[in-house]
């Protein structure tokens, strides 16, 4: 779960693993795989590094093996 702001300043907390795409409109629109876009504060990076920290965090550290 990440926690988000809408653009009216509520804050909210979204499952990561709902997302399919984020962009920048310039605002950031977070895309759900439901099909429902929902307009955030944060910037796409901001929205990007979160699902990040987040897989990281459920992934307990895990590193998968480099490619041949």
């Amino acid at each position: 779960m990440i926690h988000l702001t809408r653009l009216s300043g509520q804050t909210f907390v979204l499952n990561a693993e709902m997302i399919q795409e984020i962009e920048a409109t310039p605002d950031t629109i977070v895309t759900l795989n439901t099909g429902q876009k929902i307009m955030v504060k944060e910037p796409v990076d901001a929205v990007r590094d979160a699902v990040i920290n987040y897989k990281r965090t459920i992934l307990g550290g895990f590193n998968p093996p480099e490619g041949d």
